[in-house]
């Protein structure tokens, strides 16, 4: 399971979007806390993801 910060993830379109790109790519599981900004992901490398992440317009940064 890989953690990051998402400082521009802050609604449920943010959520949707990323839970929808994570899974299509091969995540087994992505998890949110919107409060800190941060989401835990299983199934992917941490290249993987944040790749996926630059895609669809988000910065992160491994926690």
């Amino acid at each position: 399971m890989s953690t990051f910060h998402i400082p521009d993830m802050n609604c449920g379109h943010c959520k949707a979007s990323i839970t929808e790109a994570l899974t299509q790519a091969g995540a087994d599981r992505v998890t949110f806390d919107m409060t800190a900004r941060t989401i835990e992901v299983s199934g992917l490398s941490t290249e993987a993801i944040l790749i996926k992440l630059d895609e669809i317009g988000f910065t992160a940064t491994p926690n």
